[in-house]
């Protein structure tokens, strides 16, 4: 007696959901608050103030989750100390610009490893996307999967050089602007970005003959 086939690959998609909901508001909290914050206070109180009210948005967010969960997740610590770390070198150079422009620079950082690993062919995205779904070792040996991930590695890269690209060249229509742009543009380019990425790689394992996305726990395959 033959049993059915089982699918060659199955692909958990399980912990996508939960993730994309913890990335969107870690966005709201560390990106496009404290930019309306800054707006808000540049054109009213000044820059210093400004500045002074994204720490004090900082440790208000991280006091609110230590109150309301057991565990603050690591991404949100280090998204936080991050932005603390360029607010405070901002503050102490009383200057907005440093603010707007230590982003830029870590775009460019990005740009460089996500593009440098596609053409050594050791996709970064790889590893990531592990940490957000379940890939099979054999579909992860496989060259076309490979391949797929080396673009999804220069399209992001790509699209981080443009990030850099529209920041400087807002720059140059004033702080309202930069700071308009940094929070908001950036924040769009980079959820469109992940949904372009998310898409090429979607589109193309579906083109492999076996693949299978499963959407909620794993079942046991016999």
């Amino acid at each position: 007696m033959h049993s059915e086939a089982p699918v060659d690959h199955v692909i958990e998609m399980d912990r996508l959901r939960p993730t994309l909901i913890s990335g969107g508001r870690l966005l709201l909290e560390t990106v496009i608050v404290p930019t309306v914050l800054l707006y808000v206070c540049m054109e009213t109180v000044g820059q210093i103030a400004g500045l002074v009210a994204v720490l004090v948005w900082c440790a208000l967010t991280v006091a609110v989750r230590m109150v309301t969960v057991r565990r603050v997740p690591g991404t949100m610590i280090l998204a936080v100390l991050m932005l603390v770390g360029r607010t405070g070198i901002a503050l102490a150079l009383s200057s907005v610009y440093v603010y707007l422009l230590q982003p830029v620079a870590g775009s460019m950082v990005m740009a460089v490893l996500f593009i440098g690993s596609a053409l050594l062919g050791r996709p970064i995205t790889l590893r990531l996307a592990q940490d957000f779904v379940h890939l099979p070792a054999r579909l992860v040996a496989d060259h076309r999967v490979r391949r797929m991930f080396i673009q999804v590695s220069l399209l992001w890269g790509l699209s981080r050089l443009f990030d850099a690209g529209l920041s400087v060249g807002v720059l140059h229509w004033g702080l309202s602007a930069g700071i308009f742009s940094r929070g908001i543009c950036s924040s769009l380019l980079t959820v469109l970005s992940i949904g372009v990425c998310a898409y090429w790689g979607w589109s193309r394992l579906r083109q492999i003959e076996g693949v299978r996305f499963q959407f909620g726990p794993a079942a046991a395959l016999a």
